[in-house]
């Protein structure tokens, strides 16, 4: 009981809990968000929680059910389209790491919007947990937390990173978002 204590409450698991709700909350403010400021934000986030989560003490299950989650099929499905109305045409990407494009001959389409609701609900489903503060839930979330970031979202978070930073650099797309930028601007005060 000590030993799943002092797990749960490391300095590392300490950090990424406060990485992860702040993730959590950015994103579902992400419909009162410009593209532009959500992009940026965006790019700062996810290698922070990327880190904090690579730097998750290895720890396994002690229940033997997984603890509640949160995020119903509703929740996700809202968080996925907030985010895609803020990225517009933005929100497509092609995949090039899915194990289904060796045996593809048409690339693979997915979206930024999905990866990012992906991404939320396992983050909001152990932030939900770790607020009750039950330590053997706490500590089977982080598990489980810890265990579907190196199966799952890590590699989502990597490759909305990349999509998201051709969103931003991408000097083409640029220009076109001013005009689309000032077009509204001009639109409002109208």
């Amino acid at each position: 009981m000590e030993q799943q204590h002092q797990v749960i409450f490391s300095r590392n698991v300490v950090e990424f809990v406060t990485v992860a709700a702040e993730t959590c909350a950015f994103l579902e403010r992400a419909e009162n968000v410009k593209r532009g400021p959500f992009v940026d934000t965006t790019l700062k986030i996810l290698p922070l929680l990327y880190l904090k989560a690579s730097l998750l003490p290895e720890c396994v299950m002690m229940g033997e059910e997984a603890p509640e989650t949160y995020v119903s099929q509703e929740i996700y499905e809202i968080m996925r389209m907030n985010i895609a109305a803020v990225l517009g045409e933005k929100d497509d990407y092609l995949e090039v790491f899915l194990p289904e494009m060796a045996y593809s001959d048409t690339p693979i389409k997915k979206c930024i919007s999905e990866d990012l609701a992906d991404i939320y609900q396992d983050l909001k489903d152990f932030i939900f947990v770790f607020q009750l503060g039950f330590d053997e839930t706490m500590h089977d979330a982080l598990a489980i937390c810890k265990e579907n970031f190196g199966m799952y979202w890590g590699q989502k978070l990597v490759n909305t990173l990349r999509a998201l930073h051709d969103v931003k650099f991408n000097a083409n797309d640029e220009e076109n978002d001013e005009e689309e930028d000032d077009k509204h601007e001009l639109n409002e005060e109208l």
